[in-house]
């Protein structure tokens, strides 16, 4: 776990780096998924077999 420490005057901020990275790909994922217009999981399974039975 990697982690930075940040001295800003009398104030201490520690960041946990993996923390960081998880958070901002779940920002990612969740702004794919509003502009793909489903929200969760589930409904990307169903979509995906719905294109396969036009097909």
């Amino acid at each position: 776990m990697s982690r930075k420490l940040i001295i800003d005057g009398n104030a201490v901020y520690e960041i946990d780096e993996t923390c960081m990275l998880k958070q901002r790909l779940d920002e990612k994922t969740d702004r794919e998924k509003e502009k793909n217009g489903r929200e969760n999981p589930g409904q990307d399974h169903a979509w995906r077999e719905e294109q396969k039975n036009r097909k």
